[in-house]
């Protein structure tokens, strides 16, 4: 059985993102004194006395907005309350009810849901007094906490599991592949997500920067279980005007830290920009198999040369990255995406190659034949041999007699050679240089 789901529900600024976290136990979710700051729904695997569950932190509901993106953010609570086991409705006890509070309860309503009403910001006995007017609600009974000193946390997070579904067998170690969707602001991330999920489950809007956190989505392919990851869109540093943007930053790094493959997505009407290199390096230094997928190409004037053109573009300002295979697609209306899920399992399997030391070694020897080791004042670097020692990237341990007199190109050279051999499209390849008395 799949593990329960807790949404954290409410209208702005009573505290759900600071509840998220204190239970998650990381700063997960942006925290900001800005309404609105949450605009898209947050996972997080969480554990209270031995019981697993995912827990989703959404944006504030604000029921009387016509605003484009408080609308979306409305949607957005309206799945996580369509999909959870458990709601937890939490309020404002220092302001009190607000005909907002209402709207929320309202929605609640509708839902056959286990609910957990939660009254924040009860910092002392005082205002103890202040819960009782939440059970007009008529949610059941309210709890007091205080998210921000973990104040009520227990009994509340006891509630909160004791209304789980029933039959919660043990969970195994999550080993789904996991797929990180990285770019610059506004290249159509989210679009391209939602296509592959076949649901809107993120916020679409032509305003740049609209999500603002990774999203943890999960979906199947072929049968198989499967995690995409949607990331805030990474900016250069000298336009990060606020710490909301900073947060944004550092979830799309740790997105990369999590994720087996990346798809770094490119503007096809903008071309490779000083970002796009930023942001394929991020993948490429943490030796992540990675696809470069062209977007928007349906807004692109072509010729018959016109994608030679640009993917030549692509390998002189990605050099670093000439591994990485590359797809031209529009996410808008879904030209090639079919091709997407093919090339993950192709770089994916091949970040997961293992070849056998003797085999390794042929090749190796092949290639010294063929190209001399480099030579420094008479000492001639000797390779020894070769053996794979990971994967995840692909690592390659070369024992050699002196490691200094290995230079930058002849290893270049030999990766070469390793690549013609037996191909590692769409991923990194790592050498760790050994004298062999190491």
């Amino acid at each position: 059985m799949n593990k329960p789901i807790v949404a954290i529900v409410g209208r702005p600024n009573v505290g759900k993102s600071t509840l998220f976290n204190k239970i998650a136990g990381s700063r997960i979710s942006i925290v900001e004194d800005t309404p609105g700051v949450t605009r898209d729904r947050i996972y997080a695997d969480c554990e209270w006395t031995g019981r697993q569950f995912t827990l989703i932190d959404t944006g504030g509901i604000e029921p009387y907005s016509s605003d484009i993106i408080v609308s979306q953010m409305r949607r957005q609570a309206q799945l996580a309350i369509d999909t959870a086991d458990v709601i937890v409705v939490l309020v404002d006890g220092r302001e009190g009810l607000t005909a907002s509070d209402y709207e929320v309860a309202n929605m609640i309503r509708k839902s056959n849901s286990p609910v957990v009403l939660a009254v924040n910001k009860i910092e002392n006995k005082e205002l103890e007094k202040n819960i009782y007017e939440f059970y007009n609600l008529g949610l059941g009974d309210p709890m007091s906490i205080s998210a921000e000193q973990s104040l009520g946390l227990g009994d509340f997070l006891d509630q909160v599991v004791d209304s789980f579904p029933k039959s919660d067998a043990s969970l195994e170690e999550d080993t789904r592949l996991k797929i990180a969707v990285l770019g610059k602001p506004n290249v159509g991330k989210s679009t391209l997500v939602n296509k592959l999920l076949g649901e809107e489950r993120v916020i679409v809007s032509d305003i740049p920067g609209t999500t603002r956190d990774a999203i943890d989505s999960s979906f199947k392919y072929y049968g198989e279980d499967y995690v995409i990851i949607d990331t805030a869109g990474l900016r250069r540093k000298n336009k990060i005007y606020d710490d909301i943007e900073r947060y944004s930053i550092l979830r799309s790094i740790t997105a990369v830290e999590r994720a087996d493959v990346c798809l770094i997505m490119v503007d096809a009407n903008d071309g490779v920009s000083e970002q796009d290199t930023k942001i394929a390096g991020l993948a490429h230094n943490r030796g992540k198999a990675a696809i470069i997928v062209v977007n928007k190409w349906d807004d692109v004037s072509k010729d018959n040369a016109s994608m030679k053109k640009f993917e030549k573009d692509i390998r002189d300002k990605l050099v670093f990255m000439s591994y990485a295979p590359i797809l031209f697609i529009s996410a808008k209306t879904g030209q090639r995406l079919s091709k997407i899920m093919e090339t993950v399992l192709l770089v994916s399997n091949e970040h997961s190659k293992r070849i056998t030391t003797g085999t390794l070694n042929e090749v190796v020897g092949e290639a010294v034949l063929m190209n001399q080791p480099p030579s420094d004042h008479g000492r001639r670097l000797k390779i020894y041999y070769v053996t794979q020692g990971a994967v995840k990237p692909p690592t390659f341990i070369i024992f050699v007699n002196e490691k200094d007199l290995m230079h930058f190109s002849y290893e270049r050279f030999l990766e070469n050679q390793i690549r013609n051999a037996f191909g590692f499209i769409g991923t990194p390849i790592k050498f760790i240089i050994r004298e062999k008395k190491d």
